[in-house]
């Protein structure tokens, strides 16, 4: 074992930072991507410095690989930031408490309202056609409604 680690060459490491990046294919989340990235960047630096000590080659491993993770943590952390359009893709948020009028008549609490150009599906109470309605909510792409 110990002969191993004092032999250890970049072939080791490209092998090592192949196989994290091959699992983490498979679902890991991004943990392994760091670690696979670390185990390469150590490769490239022993193929550069190929009399480098195996004690340094495991704390330069470590060391990235601490660094990577930190890394991609922070970025994941900014990515959660508040939007500054927190309305963005919620067009049905806009619509709420406006008054539309009934395109399909709403049997067994679905139908359709017409809003600008597009029709919307809506859930409520049973209306005919021409009735006026007002949105009250939204699930998803439907709107809620209630009769006026």
């Amino acid at each position: 074992m110990w002969e191993f680690l004092q032999n250890l060459s970049f072939w080791d490491w490209l092998g090592l930072g192949t196989v994290l990046l091959i699992l983490e294919v498979f679902g890991a989340g991004g943990y392994l991507l760091w670690i696979g990235v670390a185990a390469a960047a150590v490769g490239v630096l022993t193929f550069v410095f190929p009399h480098m000590p195996w004690t340094v080659q495991f704390l330069l491993f470590a060391l990235l690989s601490v660094l990577t993770a930190v890394y991609w943590w922070r970025r994941q952390r900014s990515v959660f930031r508040p939007s500054d359009q927190p309305g963005l893709n919620m067009r049905g948020q806009k619509l709420i408490g406006r008054t539309f009028m009934v395109h399909d008549a709403i049997i067994d609490g679905r139908g359709k309202i017409k809003v600008g150009d597009g029709v919307w599906i809506v859930t409520g109470p049973d209306t005919a056609v021409g009735s006026q309605v007002r949105v009250i909510g939204q699930d998803g792409a439907i709107l809620r409604v209630e009769a006026l």
